[in-house]
């Protein structure tokens, strides 16, 4: 089988587990990721070893794009706050307990430790889209956990950046502070002048009437990578470039877009929306016999197995002690510093917040692309092996368990009849 009749497999594999997922009223990314393992273990599959560019480049800015492009601003920077806390404060926060738990109990390097906790910290963008799509949550739940999703990448991957250079031996403290401030502040600027720039460039055309359909979709499929792009050749976040530009330019959209291009060009997105997650997610499943392949000679399936399980109930329980603090404390120290009586969010509404931390995309692609071999080109680096399978287990844990249980959670919970009684914000269905 070549890689265009495979590609075709995939895809026809990825409708039919949507299919599924629709019927059994599930997120179809779970279903997508335990079936790519499923079929994987079948004998005579062929194995592929997922290119970490191919995630980086290809399938995370459009993805991220259109995530931004949906998030209402407004709703976005009501709860800053509590997207920063949770983008920033739980990934540093993730990355410290598992690098500590790493040590202590794998016999991993600190430095080694802090790696896999940057790589396992950030909930996927693309998971939790889909989760608050097919499940009624009230609206800042909604908000919430999509905004964390689309700005904790950037944080966990600075971090990221900063520990493999750690495990290389050029970690400097006061240079990984100044690193993640200009990578976070220059990704955020590189996205808003594109942004603007593709506003501008509409509407040009639109003025001299040289647009149409077509060509319109064409820019906005080529905005996330023109942005993405540079910002990666500069060293700066690309993904944080990626999320400003989306917001910007859905924030602006009504006056770049008519209703008919909006509905020409939604339909457009959604189906590439759809092929993009139904491959990425059912190739995340067969990395496993990949990852199996290299560790068999050095690791016992026991060792392998209990510490995929430390690892995933750190990253779990890890966000569980941070996330019910992070929604009374502050408001608390508002009453009791400022005066300001913001009221305290439904118990349910935390708990909710707390069991949706999936892992997904840019994990995994964090943990294949790392390198091969230390700066010498000759010794190897330590643990990749390792820190791939464990990486794939978290995935697949957080996606499968916390997410097949979400929705039965919810219900227990009686969430959906607090989002039932929610009355409509006034932009909220709001469109181009």
């Amino acid at each position: 089988m070549d890689r265009f009749e495979l590609v075709l497999v995939l895809l026809a594999m990825a409708v039919a587990l949507g299919v599924m997922a629709r019927w059994l009223v599930l997120p179809y990314p779970l279903l997508l990721v335990v079936g790519g393992l499923l079929i994987s273990l079948q004998p005579g599959m062929p194995t592929m070893a997922l290119p970490p560019n191919l995630i980086f480049v290809a399938f995370l800015p459009p993805l991220l794009y259109a995530a931004a492009f949906n998030t209402r601003w407004s709703a976005f920077r009501q709860q800053l706050r509590a997207i920063t806390l949770l983008a920033i404060g739980l990934v540093l926060f993730t990355t410290a307990a598992v690098a500590v738990v790493a040590h202590e109990f794998l016999d991993l390097p600190w430095a080694v430790g802090f790696l896999l906790g940057a790589i396992v910290s950030p909930p996927d963008a693309i998971a939790a889209t889909a989760i608050t799509q097919r499940i009624r949550v009230p609206r800042i739940v909604s908000t919430i956990l999509e905004g964390e999703s689309l700005v904790n990448d950037a944080s966990a991957l600075v971090a990221y950046r900063v520990a493999v250079g750690a495990v290389c031996g050029t970690f400097i403290w006061w240079d990984a502070g100044v690193s993640f401030v200009v990578v976070s502040l220059g990704g955020v600027l590189i996205g808003l002048v594109g942004a603007i720039l593709a506003i501008q460039l509409h509407k040009w055309l639109n003025r001299y009437d040289l647009a149409d359909a077509k060509l319109s979709i064409t820019i906005t499929l080529l905005t996330p990578y023109a942005v993405y792009l540079p910002a990666e050749h500069l060293h700066l976040s690309g993904v944080l470039a990626t999320v400003a530009a989306g917001l910007w330019v859905g924030s602006h959209c009504t006056t770049v877009f008519t209703h008919t291009l909006y509905i020409e060009a939604k339909a457009v997105w959604e189906m590439m929306e759809f092929l993009l997650t139904g491959l990425i997610f059912i190739l995340i499943g067969f990395q496993l016999p990949v990852i199996l392949s290299a560790l068999a000679d050095s690791h016992t399936l026991e060792s392998l197995t209990r510490s995929a399980l430390l690892v995933s109930g750190v990253v779990i329980v890890a966000r569980i002690v941070w996330v019910f603090p992070g929604a009374y404390l502050p408001r608390w120290l508002d009453r009791k510093v400022y005066g300001v009586s913001d009221p305290y969010p439904p118990w349910q509404n935390v708990a909710v917040v707390s069991w949706t931390g999936m892992r997904g995309v840019v994990s995994l692609a964090a943990a294949m692309a790392l390198p091969m071999t230390l700066p010498d080109g000759k010794t190897p680096f330590p643990h990749r092996d390792l820190l791939q399978f464990l990486t794939f287990w978290v995935i697949f844990a957080t996606l499968v368990g916390q997410g097949f249980t979400l929705s039965l959670l919810i219900r227990i919970l009686g969430v959906d009849k607090l989002a039932s009684t929610e009355t409509p914000d006034v932009d909220e269905d709001a469109t181009c």
